[in-house]
């Protein structure tokens, strides 16, 4: 058999690590927000857009991953299409 058999070859640790990490994550689509940083969330998005960083420097404990997580998972298809 080849490389190509369907086994995951990864070159390095942090690679491994990676994939780990969004197997676990395709498990639970949906990032729980209080109705405080939902609020939050949608007043950043309409002042200064998808700069997810930005918007989660505002929510203690929150990473920008998280953030444009919740965005896409509740907002996207919604909001983008009147944002253009």
């Amino acid at each position: 058999m080849g490389r190509n058999s369907g086994d995951r070859h990864l070159g390095s640790p942090s690679e491994e690590k990676k994939l780990q990490d969004s197997d676990n994550n395709s498990n639970n689509n949906m990032v729980e927000f209080s109705e405080d940083e939902e609020m939050l969330v949608a007043r950043m998005f309409n002042l200064v857009g998808d700069r997810w960083g930005l918007i989660a420097g505002r929510i203690p404990g929150r990473t920008a991953e998280e953030v444009e997580k919740y965005w896409t998972s509740r907002y996207s298809s919604s909001i983008s299409k009147g944002r253009s």
